[in-house]
């Protein structure tokens, strides 16, 4: 290690080095040329049955971006928790330094005093409280008697904070009243209130829209400005380039390579998308979509929608839903496009159940037959399934099994005189479990505990094996890693080579390309173009997704 990768010193030792600027203080030039304010050396850790990290080692200097990346279940965040004292020392093997010190870390608040903060990928807010509560709650603002809040400190703290992030709200605002992507930054004040030195982002762009997600990017870049270190877990490999001084890539449990994302030409050429999935994957991704496998039986109408419309749960007046209509044919895949907002979600749920918000009008059809879907029962006899955007809360039991989370749809199928046959029960998800590739060493083990990729084929298995003639899948990617994405694609395509008909929902646009053969566009409720795939550009797609509903067609 050269003297200029040697981490500081501790305090007290008779050679003291500088130490690290301070948050506000102006950093140098060139973060590379400081020293590491964080060193992870042999991180090893092991649950029962899995080693989940193994020797991994990891450097970030001050004022740095640096990216963690790997596909899902390589253990990124399992490193993160082990960093954070989520995993607390002692139940890990390896070291840690932080700012020249031995870190051991027995709980998150030990971390966070020590100035590291981590924002999970599902947000740790409080929807009822205010943004000044939520960016103090733990971490109050307490007056002489240290027993009451301090509501002027509180209130003029979280108003210079919000300021610092680009936020215009008041204090005083619900965080249920603002959207996903101020809520992050509501996330990013809270960490700042805890005069944090080292920010880890874990999926932070995961749910947002893409202006939301450009404005959370800017800011990142600001803190790194202000000599914030910064970790960033995304799968985005594209955020990756765009903001990262530095890439370290994980697989299966291992740092593999530390690559500069940024440097001379002459030292090291910008990264390419492929070269971070080479090392990502262990292998070249020729192409990014299967190659189509077409259905040679009856393409008649499978799913038939006409006139659909739906107002808000809450707000009556509004429609989130406006008289849609459309249809799959068996053996295709037919994409939906859309903003947050243009009611994508909203249109899936009611379809499904009436899950969300107050019917009005409209009918379905099944291979021609009109079906009520009035229940979530009743959707699933009618022959539709759905993958909701959000597998955590909807689409999973976290705290039960494998085995019990693909079998919940299926349930009526498995029983003998009303009673489960559990040797039934286990051979089916074993049977998915090797089928799928879902990365556990037995279905027995907790969904919670999986990666979000094997997460999501758990919820294909279950709907898979109910036999749907029609699933909607919305968003069926999010977080998720290149490498599982293909698996989920080629899972996607082998059922429309079945006949059945896949309504496919997604925020990316070039995987909606990539995928589908006719794609709907949506904008304030209303479906507002439908463009075959040999027409299908992005430009052309944002036109229709950008319409308003005076344009839209009636």
């Amino acid at each position: 290690m050269s003297a200029a990768e040697e981490p500081w010193e501790v305090p007290g030792e008779q050679a003291r080095a500088e130490p690290p600027a301070e948050p506000h203080e102006e950093p140098q030039a060139n973060p590379r040329d400081q020293r590491p304010v964080l060193l992870m050396s042999g991180i090893t850790k092991t649950f029962p049955g899995v080693k989940a990290l193994s020797g991994v080692d990891l450097t970030v200097r001050a004022g740095e971006i640096h990216a963690v990346c790997g596909e899902n279940g390589a253990g990124k965040s399992t490193l993160m928790k082990v960093l954070s004292g989520v995993h607390p020392h002692g139940s890990y093997e390896g070291e840690i330094s932080f700012l020249g010190e031995p870190a051991a870390f027995k709980d998150i608040r030990a971390s966070e005093r020590r100035g590291i903060v981590i924002i999970h990928q599902e947000l740790a807010l409080v929807p009822f409280l205010s943004i000044a509560e939520n960016i103090f709650l733990g971490n109050e603002r307490t007056g002489s008697g240290r027993s009451l809040v301090n509501w002027n400190d509180t209130m003029g703290e979280a108003a210079r904070l919000l300021e610092r992030v680009g936020l215009r709200e008041k204090p005083q605002t619900p965080v249920a009243d603002i959207g996903v992507g101020k809520q992050q930054l509501v996330e990013i004040a809270k960490a700042l209130a805890k005069e944090v030195k080292l920010l880890i982002l874990d999926e932070p762009t995961a749910a947002l829209n893409d202006e939301d997600s450009a404005q959370l990017l800017k800011l990142i870049l600001e803190l790194r400005a202000q000599g914030i270190a910064c970790i960033l877990i995304s799968h985005k490999l594209g955020e990756i380039r765009q903001v990262a001084d530095t890439v370290t890539i994980l697989r299966d449990g291992r740092s593999i390579e530390t690559l500069t994302v940024r440097e001379t030409p002459e030292r090291a050429p910008e990264l390419s998308e492929e070269r971070l999935i080479r090392g990502m994957v262990g292998r070249d991704l020729d192409h990014r979509f299967p190659e189509r496998t077409r259905y040679e039986g009856d393409q008649g109408v499978a799913l038939e929608v006409s006139g659909w419309t739906v107002r808000h749960p809450v707000d009556h007046q509004r429609k989130v839903v406006d008289d849609a209509s459309l249809t799959v044919r068996r053996g295709e895949i037919v994409g939906i496009a859309g903003l947050m907002g243009a009611g994508r979600t909203e249109l899936a749920m009611s379809l499904f159940g009436r899950s969300y918000g107050l019917y009005e009008g409209g009918t379905v059809r099944v291979d021609g037959r009109e079906v009520h879907t009035k229940t979530v029962p009743a959707a699933i006899e009618a022959g539709i399934a759905y993958v909701t955007e959000d597998r955590k809360r909807y689409g999973l039991n976290l705290i039960d099994t494998i085995n019990r989370n693909i079998s919940l749809a299926s349930l009526s199928g498995m029983t003998r005189r009303g009673v489960v046959d559990e040797h039934h029960e286990r051979a089916v998800s074993e049977r998915y479990r090797t089928s799928m590739n879902i990365k556990a060493p037995s279905v027995e083990e907790q969904v919670g505990r999986l990666s979000g990729g094997n997460q999501q084929k758990v919820v294909l298995s279950r709907w898979i094996h109910a036999d749907p003639e029609v699933l909607i899948l919305d968003e069926p990617t999010r977080g998720i890693d290149v490498g599982a994405k293909f698996e989920i694609y080629a899972v996607i395509d082998q059922l429309a080579a079945q006949g059945k008909a896949v309504l496919f929902i997604s925020s990316e646009l070039p995987e909606l390309l990539g995928m589908c053969d006719r794609i709907y566009t949506m904008s304030e409720g209303r479906l507002t173009g439908e463009v075959a795939r040999a027409d299908a550009t992005q430009e052309v797609l944002m036109r229709h997704m950008t319409m308003n509903r005076a344009e839209a067609p009636s």
